[in-house]
Protein backbone atom coordinates (compact mmCIF):
# COMPACT_ATOMS: atom_id res chain seq x y z
CA UNK A 1 0.00 0.00 0.00
CA UNK A 2 2.72 2.61 0.84
CA UNK A 3 4.25 1.92 -2.62
CA UNK A 4 1.11 2.77 -3.85
CA UNK A 5 0.49 6.04 -2.23
CA UNK A 6 4.50 6.64 -2.82
CA UNK A 7 4.20 6.23 -6.64
CA UNK A 8 1.00 8.42 -6.52
CA UNK A 9 3.20 11.41 -5.22
CA UNK A 10 0.79 11.38 -1.97
CA UNK A 11 3.56 10.65 0.71
CA UNK A 12 6.04 13.29 1.28
CA UNK A 13 9.61 11.89 0.51
CA UNK A 14 10.95 12.09 4.22
CA UNK A 15 7.83 8.51 4.77
CA UNK A 16 9.61 6.87 2.35
CA UNK A 17 12.04 3.70 2.86
CA UNK A 18 15.55 5.46 3.82
CA UNK A 19 16.75 3.00 0.59
CA UNK A 20 13.86 4.71 -1.90
CA UNK A 21 15.13 8.32 -1.02
CA UNK A 22 16.85 10.00 -3.67
CA UNK A 23 19.35 11.82 -1.74
CA UNK A 24 20.60 8.83 0.50
CA UNK A 25 20.14 6.75 -2.92
CA UNK A 26 22.73 8.83 -4.09
CA UNK A 27 24.67 8.81 -0.76
CA UNK A 28 24.96 5.38 -0.64
CA UNK A 29 25.08 4.17 -4.34
CA UNK A 30 26.50 7.50 -6.49
CA UNK A 31 24.59 9.88 -8.78
CA UNK A 32 24.55 7.27 -11.28
CA UNK A 33 22.19 5.56 -9.52
CA UNK A 34 19.36 8.26 -9.46
CA UNK A 35 16.95 8.22 -12.56
CA UNK A 36 16.79 11.74 -14.46
CA UNK A 37 13.52 12.20 -11.93
CA UNK A 38 15.16 11.80 -8.96
CA UNK A 39 18.27 14.01 -9.63
CA UNK A 40 15.79 16.53 -10.93
CA UNK A 41 13.88 16.14 -7.19
CA UNK A 42 17.41 16.98 -5.41
CA UNK A 43 17.77 19.87 -7.30
CA UNK A 44 14.18 21.14 -6.89
CA UNK A 45 14.07 20.72 -3.57
CA UNK A 46 10.69 20.11 -2.37
CA UNK A 47 7.23 19.09 -4.10
CA UNK A 48 4.36 20.75 -3.75
CA UNK A 49 0.98 19.61 -1.77
CA UNK A 50 -0.16 16.39 -2.87
CA UNK A 51 2.81 15.87 -5.34
CA UNK A 52 5.98 14.46 -3.77
CA UNK A 53 9.68 16.33 -5.31
CA UNK A 54 10.28 13.00 -7.47
CA UNK A 55 6.40 13.39 -9.04
CA UNK A 56 7.12 16.63 -9.72
CA UNK A 57 10.36 16.16 -11.23
CA UNK A 58 8.79 13.70 -13.63
CA UNK A 59 5.73 15.92 -14.49
CA UNK A 60 8.37 18.91 -15.27
CA UNK A 61 9.95 16.23 -17.79
CA UNK A 62 7.12 14.70 -19.13
CA UNK A 63 5.52 18.60 -19.67
CA UNK A 64 9.06 19.66 -21.26
CA UNK A 65 9.77 16.95 -23.49
CA UNK A 66 13.18 16.08 -22.54
CA UNK A 67 15.86 16.85 -19.77
CA UNK A 68 17.97 18.75 -22.43
CA UNK A 69 14.90 20.62 -22.92
CA UNK A 70 13.81 21.66 -19.45
CA UNK A 71 17.79 22.33 -18.94
CA UNK A 72 17.38 24.73 -21.72
CA UNK A 73 14.19 26.51 -20.95
CA UNK A 74 13.84 30.00 -21.21
CA UNK A 75 12.80 31.50 -17.38
CA UNK A 76 9.35 32.38 -18.63
CA UNK A 77 8.60 28.64 -19.82
CA UNK A 78 9.30 27.73 -16.02
CA UNK A 79 6.73 30.52 -14.69
CA UNK A 80 4.36 29.04 -16.93
CA UNK A 81 4.85 25.80 -15.35
CA UNK A 82 4.29 27.23 -11.49
CA UNK A 83 8.18 26.99 -10.71
CA UNK A 84 9.05 30.17 -8.60
CA UNK A 85 13.00 31.84 -9.46
CA UNK A 86 14.30 29.86 -6.34
CA UNK A 87 14.28 26.45 -8.42
CA UNK A 88 15.03 28.19 -11.94
CA UNK A 89 17.92 29.47 -10.47
CA UNK A 90 18.97 25.99 -8.80
CA UNK A 91 18.68 24.37 -12.26
CA UNK A 92 20.39 27.03 -14.13
CA UNK A 93 23.09 26.94 -11.25
CA UNK A 94 23.61 23.29 -12.18
CA UNK A 95 23.77 23.30 -15.38
CA UNK A 96 26.75 26.01 -15.23
CA UNK A 97 28.66 24.30 -12.83
CA UNK A 98 28.79 21.64 -15.86
CA UNK A 99 29.61 24.15 -18.13
CA UNK A 100 32.92 25.18 -15.68
CA UNK A 101 33.72 21.76 -14.91
CA UNK A 102 34.40 21.12 -18.49
CA UNK A 103 36.41 24.31 -19.25
CA UNK A 104 38.30 23.45 -16.44
CA UNK A 105 38.93 20.14 -17.71
CA UNK A 106 40.17 21.99 -20.85
CA UNK A 107 42.66 24.19 -18.47
CA UNK A 108 44.30 21.29 -16.97
CA UNK A 109 47.43 22.12 -18.85
CA UNK A 110 46.84 19.03 -21.19
CA UNK A 111 47.08 20.04 -24.82
CA UNK A 112 44.01 19.38 -26.81
CA UNK A 113 45.04 16.77 -28.53
CA UNK A 114 41.67 14.99 -28.28
CA UNK A 115 38.54 16.23 -30.32
CA UNK A 116 36.25 14.25 -28.20
CA UNK A 117 37.47 16.54 -24.94
CA UNK A 118 36.96 19.66 -27.36
CA UNK A 119 33.93 18.63 -28.89
CA UNK A 120 32.25 17.88 -25.57
CA UNK A 121 33.13 21.34 -24.15
CA UNK A 122 31.50 23.04 -27.17
CA UNK A 123 28.25 21.30 -27.14
CA UNK A 124 28.02 22.03 -23.60
CA UNK A 125 28.71 25.78 -24.24
CA UNK A 126 26.77 26.05 -27.74
CA UNK A 127 24.48 23.47 -28.15
CA UNK A 128 20.86 24.93 -26.98
CA UNK A 129 21.62 28.91 -27.68
CA UNK A 130 18.77 30.33 -29.97
CA UNK A 131 20.64 32.00 -31.73
CA UNK A 132 24.02 31.89 -33.34
CA UNK A 133 27.64 32.30 -32.01
CA UNK A 134 30.67 32.56 -32.71
CA UNK A 135 34.04 31.40 -30.11
CA UNK A 136 37.52 31.09 -30.04
CA UNK A 137 39.41 28.86 -28.49
CA UNK A 138 43.56 30.07 -28.50
CA UNK A 139 46.11 27.35 -27.85
CA UNK A 140 49.73 28.47 -27.00
CA UNK A 141 52.72 26.05 -28.92
CA UNK A 142 51.58 23.11 -27.54
CA UNK A 143 48.29 23.54 -28.42
CA UNK A 144 47.39 24.09 -24.56
CA UNK A 145 43.92 25.96 -23.91
CA UNK A 146 45.18 30.03 -22.66
CA UNK A 147 41.44 31.35 -23.20
CA UNK A 148 38.51 30.63 -24.81
CA UNK A 149 36.23 33.71 -26.04
CA UNK A 150 32.32 34.23 -27.61
CA UNK A 151 33.24 36.83 -30.45
CA UNK A 152 30.12 37.51 -32.17
CA UNK A 153 26.47 36.71 -31.72
CA UNK A 154 23.95 36.71 -34.73
CA UNK A 155 20.06 36.13 -35.46
CA UNK A 156 18.64 32.62 -35.64
CA UNK A 157 20.75 31.79 -38.59
CA UNK A 158 23.36 33.96 -39.29
CA UNK A 159 26.58 36.09 -37.34
CA UNK A 160 28.81 38.81 -38.66
CA UNK A 161 32.56 37.38 -38.15
CA UNK A 162 35.49 39.99 -38.43
CA UNK A 163 38.45 37.89 -39.39
CA UNK A 164 40.74 40.80 -38.01
CA UNK A 165 39.08 40.48 -35.00
CA UNK A 166 39.86 36.95 -34.60
CA UNK A 167 43.76 38.08 -35.50
CA UNK A 168 43.30 40.76 -32.73
CA UNK A 169 42.56 38.96 -30.00
CA UNK A 170 45.16 35.73 -31.32
CA UNK A 171 47.64 38.35 -30.79
CA UNK A 172 46.49 39.60 -27.81
CA UNK A 173 46.61 35.89 -26.01
CA UNK A 174 50.00 35.45 -28.06
CA UNK A 175 48.50 32.70 -29.58
CA UNK A 176 49.91 30.03 -31.76
CA UNK A 177 46.93 28.26 -32.45
CA UNK A 178 43.29 28.75 -32.42
CA UNK A 179 40.63 26.62 -33.07
CA UNK A 180 36.83 28.20 -33.84
CA UNK A 181 33.09 27.58 -33.58
CA UNK A 182 29.18 28.18 -34.31
CA UNK A 183 26.60 26.69 -33.54
CA UNK A 184 23.60 26.09 -35.53
CA UNK A 185 20.39 26.94 -33.90
CA UNK A 186 18.54 24.73 -36.26
CA UNK A 187 20.48 21.69 -34.85
CA UNK A 188 22.26 20.71 -38.43
CA UNK A 189 26.15 20.63 -38.32
CA UNK A 190 26.20 20.65 -42.30
CA UNK A 191 28.77 23.95 -43.56
CA UNK A 192 26.68 26.69 -45.58
CA UNK A 193 28.63 28.33 -48.21
CA UNK A 194 29.08 30.98 -45.84
CA UNK A 195 30.73 28.56 -43.65
CA UNK A 196 33.05 27.25 -46.17
CA UNK A 197 33.69 31.15 -46.78
CA UNK A 198 34.45 32.48 -43.89
CA UNK A 199 36.78 29.22 -42.92
CA UNK A 200 38.96 29.93 -45.80
CA UNK A 201 39.39 33.49 -45.04
CA UNK A 202 40.02 33.00 -41.31
CA UNK A 203 42.78 30.21 -42.26
CA UNK A 204 44.46 33.07 -44.39
CA UNK A 205 44.02 35.71 -42.33
CA UNK A 206 45.50 34.20 -39.44
CA UNK A 207 48.32 32.35 -41.73
CA UNK A 208 49.67 35.81 -42.52
CA UNK A 209 50.71 35.91 -38.61
CA UNK A 210 51.78 32.44 -38.07
CA UNK A 211 49.26 31.59 -36.28
CA UNK A 212 47.57 28.54 -37.16
CA UNK A 213 43.85 27.59 -37.38
CA UNK A 214 44.04 23.78 -36.40
CA UNK A 215 40.04 23.33 -36.46
CA UNK A 216 36.71 24.87 -37.19
CA UNK A 217 33.96 23.28 -35.56
CA UNK A 218 30.22 23.28 -36.66
CA UNK A 219 28.11 22.46 -33.24
CA UNK A 220 24.05 21.21 -33.74
CA UNK A 221 21.88 19.53 -31.27
CA UNK A 222 24.15 16.47 -29.93
CA UNK A 223 27.02 16.30 -32.65
CA UNK A 224 29.53 18.45 -34.12
CA UNK A 225 31.24 18.50 -37.30
CA UNK A 226 34.71 18.91 -37.87
CA UNK A 227 36.57 20.90 -40.69
CA UNK A 228 39.75 19.37 -39.65
CA UNK A 229 38.98 15.46 -39.30
CA UNK A 230 36.79 16.21 -43.10
CA UNK A 231 40.26 17.31 -44.90
CA UNK A 232 39.13 20.84 -45.24
CA UNK A 233 41.36 23.06 -44.09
Amino acid sequence: MQSEVREAGLLPIRKWALSERPREKLLAHGPHALTDAELLALLIGSGVPGCSAVELARALLNDFGSLRALLAAERSRWRRKGMGPARYAAIQAAVELARRHLHEELRSGQPLTSPQATHRFLLAQLRDRPYEVFCCLYLDVRHRLIAFEELFRGTVDCAQVHPREVLRQALLHNATAVIVAHNHPSGGTDPSAADDAITSRLRDCLALMDVRMVDHVIVGAGRCYSFAEHGLL
